[in-house]
């Protein structure tokens, strides 16, 4: 059990970052969507999915670590900052080294929100969508543990709620507009 410690703190810190990031997702295009209409109000919302996309870092960089300290397969640095340096299942965990790089840019442009140009956040914050993908990319195909119908499963029911949520998020933002609406959407988005 000790010598594998690492390997198993590698596999859950992996699956609870994954499920944190689409929770995260998930709840930010509930947020944008406005599906849950105010409740709970709006402050608390946008907190959670802060607060979600924080613990799915953490979650991510203790899954890098677990990953470097285990013994079996021997991961370097460059293994894990360098895509297709690994010589295990390289371009699996190559998606794992794009989905960090972007799960980092997300976050960190998130931390300096009020200091950046709202274009420039929001084109980064856009970065979430293939980061998903990405990071369930490299789930399905790194990850011991997505070969369980269990995981399958979630992974599937996540992508449906994503992929559904985004669509309803287009079709809102293409919707054409009365002038009450596109005055409320300016003042919703100002706020």
């Amino acid at each position: 059990m000790k010598s594998q410690f690492a390997w198993y703190v590698a596999r859950a810190s992996g699956l609870v970052g994954w499920a944190l990031l689409a929770a995260s997702v998930m709840w930010g295009l509930s947020i944008s969507t406005k599906v849950l209409k105010g409740r709970p109000r709006p402050a608390w919302q946008l907190d959670l999915h802060r607060y979600l996309g924080g613990l799915a870092t953490i979650f991510v960089g203790v899954h890098v670590i677990g990953i470097v300290a285990d013994t079996y397969v021997h991961f370097g640095l460059a293994s894990v900052l360098v895509p297709f340096a690994s010589t295990w299942h390289p371009a699996a965990v190559a998606w794992g080294v794009v989905g960090t790089y972007l799960l980092a840019a997300v976050q960190l442009t998130s931390m300096v929100r009020t200091w950046l140009p709202k274009r420039l956040w929001r084109a980064i914050h856009f970065a979430s969508f293939p980061l998903f993908a990405v990071s369930t990319i490299h789930a399905l195909t790194a990850g011991t543990d997505a070969k369980t119908w269990a995981f399958q499963l979630i992974a599937a029911l996540a992508m449906i709620v994503v992929v559904a949520l985004t669509a309803l998020r287009i079709a809102q933002d293409t919707a054409p507009k009365t002038p009450a609406t596109a005055v409320a959407l300016v003042s919703a988005r100002r706020g």
